[in-house]
């Protein structure tokens, strides 16, 4: 069903109270909405207007890293090695360590939150519910094959919920998700995805994940050549979801410019690596 524009951005401005409140700590929008509201979609995809109070501005930078813009400004990083794109240092960066194309050890200092996809101290997942501002950051772990055996919560699967929008990034996804890990992930509007078909999972098992997160608008990253990017494109127009592709690797997005069908969105690398 079809939001009206009216309604949409009255949900949005509800949202924004919301998350507004001290007294509404720890709590998921993007899980509440997905286990109370039924699926719906909005208008077909296009950059949403950077006057638009409710934009977010999201950049490729390269491999698993995106630079994601808040409407009150919040930055953040994520699968941050060091550099986090063009701008000011991210507020928060988020790293997983399946390679150390996805993490540094020596985050700059001054970056106020450095969120890690793995507890150091091997003592259980790591746990991350972060309110900054209007923005939301949590996490649901996943394990990650390692030197052929299995490293328990060793990834995580970060979740942005910013201006009413929830915006997932798989990480170094190893695994298939569980119904439990895909109820606590919740609704997702925009989906980053590995598709490198090697090194995190092949590309069919890796479209049952992005299938069952039933997102409107997919992301890949962290493909190693344009052939590699091709198949799975080729892929996914067999499997039915709408392709676009985009010369700028800066793109805005609001909840009232979501697609109006599953849509996957190929952005160039801002920095190949």
């Amino acid at each position: 069903m079809r939001i009206p524009a009216t309604i949409a951005s009255a949900i949005l401005a509800m949202i924004m109270t919301l998350f507004s409140s001290a007294a509404h700590a720890q709590f998921s929008n993007c899980q509440a909405i997905a286990s109370t509201a039924p699926w719906f979609q909005l208008a077909s995809f296009t950059n949403a207007d950077s006057n638009d109070r409710f934009s977010v501005s999201i950049t490729y930078v390269g491999h698993s890293t995106f630079r994601i813009e808040a409407p009150d400004g919040t930055v953040i990083a994520t699968d941050f090695t060091g550099y986090g794109g063009d701008g000011p240092l991210p507020n928060v960066v988020t790293m997983n360590h399946a390679h150390t194309s996805h993490w540094t050890p020596y985050p700059d200092p001054a970056i106020e939150h450095v969120l890690r996809g793995w507890n150091p101290t091997g003592d259980g997942p790591a746990q991350h519910f972060l309110q900054l501002g209007e923005t939301v950051i949590r996490n649901v772990a996943t394990d990650i094959r390692r030197y052929g055996s299995v490293e328990k919560d060793g990834n995580s699967i970060f979740i942005f919920e910013i201006a009413g929008l929830c915006i997932g990034h798989l990480g170094h996804l190893h695994q298939p998700l569980s119904n439990e890990q895909i109820a606590q992930i919740g609704r997702l509007d925009i989906l980053f995805v590995p598709i490198d078909g090697t090194f995190t999972m092949n590309q069919a098992e890796m479209m049952r994940v992005v299938e069952r997160l039933r997102s409107s608008l997919v992301i890949p990253m962290h493909w190693w050549s344009e052939y590699s990017l091709a198949t799975f494109v080729s892929q996914t127009s067999d499997d039915g979801l709408e392709i676009e592709t985009s010369n700028n690797p800066t793109m805005t997005v609001s909840l009232n410019t979501l697609p109006d069908r599953p849509t996957m969105l190929v952005l160039p690398r801002q920095f190949p690596f």
